[in-house]
């Protein structure tokens, strides 16, 4: 209903016109999903959300200019075209981007979800802004109606073909199928070791952290002993479990390895890492940590945070807003995906925020990855609902790959997801808790993972050729004009 909503107030505008609209839709929607941001600063809020409705007031110019196309049956697929290009756009740029409040993401429990097997998020997205569009000219032929000779059935035919336009690509979701079929399946445990408290400082003082998961993973190993609970062939630590480089500090270390040949099985351990050649740069990895042969591979995030995990311009900006001091070291991206052995199980790890973006959960499937891990670190946004806006989003890609998504956080929401999107369990924020489950282990690839970012490039060149059509006619038209 907003997508319809905003096709009819930007139809038949000015591009100008169009632009302000797309940004007044575009402020309050993004204040609104964003305010977990203000823990760091209200100021954060409204600067990010005035960032991403910009993206959206090119889109409102766009939306705009092809309402004045040729062919109104077509205005539609030019405005999905639209909102796909919007969204390729905001993922990009700047800094790499930030996909935060796409339609696809607000799609992960309804009929258009399916979509992502076979087009991944993209694909959702065109589907919801299609049905939206063709409701909105459903709504513009019927309200035409009334000025034009009143209603027949004859007049109200388009009308009724645009509804049946959005209410085939609502029901196409239900006709495609999800894999859900397991090749193999392993037995795993979610070590959720929780911190001090929520905000800015949930840090504590030094090793708490990590602390908090080796007791949970020691109670865990006495259960296990005890019969209570069945032996895991792996256990998953999130984001920042290890507060201290264990390769530095030698308590650290010591403590994990005392965890990790307590439970018996490799453990996937979460841990800020100095960089080994670079000077005052750190590393967000995750590392197999094995119970006879220590720490083996292991996987670098690849896109830090900007402003959160490392600090654009850090000498300039540093000067003006402070509070960019408490960044003191840049994160330094890694250079492959989070493919990893560990124990009999071959996972794609994807680190807190990348599970937002379409292709490093691809390139880590498409590189062998039978099941997908999230670890993530949400303590600085507890109770905020960004836990929640970020465990939608494994749902989606879930989906998308026909991967189960174990998602392990530090704080919560830690979690299990089946393939086919279903939530099977799920922590409470601030509390410690292990999960323990059997997930099923998959080879085979979606449509999504082989088509790769195809369907995206090619829809959003659509939206951007038919705003470029449109300018082209509209200045075809004032020089028709001129020459009468």
């Amino acid at each position: 209903m907003a997508v319809a909503a905003l096709a009819l107030l930007t139809h038949g505008r000015t591009a100008r016109q169009g632009a302000w609209t797309g940004f007044a839709f575009g402020v309050p929607f993004f204040l609104l999903l964003l305010k977990w941001l203000s823990v760091v600063g209200w100021d954060a809020v409204v600067s990010l959300s005035i960032i991403e409705a910009a993206f959206l007031a090119l889109m409102g110019a766009g939306l705009a200019l092809v309402s004045r196309l040729p062919v109104p049956a077509l205005w539609p697929l030019w405005t999905a075209c639209l909102w796909v290009a919007e969204e390729w756009a905001r993922d990009r740029v700047p800094f790499g981007g930030f996909p935060w409040g796409r339609l696809a993401f607000a799609n992960t429990g309804s009929p258009y979800t399916p979509l992502a097997a076979l087009g991944g998020a993209p694909l959702v997205t065109f589907g919801v802004a299609l049905t939206g569009g063709a409701l909105a000219g459903a709504a513009l032929t019927l309200w035409r109606l009334r000025g034009a000779g009143g209603f027949s059935p004859r007049r109200a035919l388009p009308a009724a073909g645009a509804v049946a336009v959005a209410a085939a690509v609502t029901a196409a979701g239900f006709a495609v199928p999800i894999p859900t079929a397991a090749d193999d399946s392993v037995d795993i445990a979610v070590v959720q070791g929780n911190v001090q408290q929520p905000g800015m400082d949930f840090l504590g003082r030094p090793m708490m952290i990590l602390d908090n998961h080796v007791k949970a993973t020691l109670n865990l190993a006495k259960d296990v002993k005890a019969g209570r609970i069945a032996k895991p062939d792996l256990v998953i630590w999130p984001e920042n479990a290890s507060d201290l480089d264990p390769f530095q500090y030698r308590e650290a270390y010591a403590r994990i390895d005392e965890a990790v040949k307590s439970i018996g099985v490799p453990v996937l351990v979460g841990a800020l890492v100095d960089h080994p050649t670079k000077q005052g740069y750190v590393e967000n990895q995750g590392i197999v940590w094995d119970p006879k042969s220590g720490p083996g591979a292991s996987y670098t995030k690849q896109h830090p945070v900007p402003f959160g995990e490392y600090v654009p311009f850090r000498q300039e900006l540093s000067k003006i807003i402070t509070r960019l001091q408490r960044v003191p070291r840049d994160f330094y991206p890694g250079d492959h995906t989070g493919v990893l052995n560990v124990g009999p199980a071959r996972l794609g790890d994807v680190i807190c925020f990348e599970v937002a973006y379409d292709e490093i959960v691809r390139d880590t499937v498409n590189a062998g990855a039978r099941a997908i891990v999230v670890q993530t670190n949400n303590a600085t946004y507890g109770r905020s609902g960004q836990p929640e806006q970020q465990l939608v989003m494994s749902k989606l890609r879930a989906i998308e790959h026909g991967r189960p998504v174990i998602t392990a956080a530090t704080s919560g929401i830690s979690a299990v997801v089946s393939p086919d999107g279903t939530i099977e369990q799920r922590t409470k924020e601030f509390t410690q808790d292990v999960l323990t489950a059997r997930i099923p282990l998959r080879d085979g690839k979606t449509l999504a993972d082989r088509v790769g970012a195809t369907p995206e490039w090619v829809l959003a060149m659509v939206g951007v050729l038919s705003c470029a059509a449109a300018i082209m006619i509209g200045r075809r038209g004032r020089t028709d004009k001129k020459g009468q």
